[in-house]
């Protein structure tokens, strides 16, 4: 049976792998930065891409 710190690992593990595959230009490093953060995450992405931010929740909330 898996602990809720292993299940948080795996479901970042998974969204990470997501967001990667959407958002090409992150890294793990940019990642790293908003880990645990969804408003900041969109803030990273917003930044580096200028995408809506409405659009990445939308995104975002497919992965969650």
């Amino acid at each position: 049976m898996s602990t809720n710190k292993e299940r948080m690992e795996d479901n970042w593990t998974r969204m990470r792998g997501q967001i990667q595959s959407t958002w090409e230009n992150l890294d793990d490093s940019d990642l790293k930065k908003a880990r645990g953060d969804l408003k900041q995450m969109v803030n990273l992405i917003h930044a580096e891409t200028g995408e809506d931010r409405q659009q990445i929740m939308r995104k975002m909330s497919a992965f969650i």
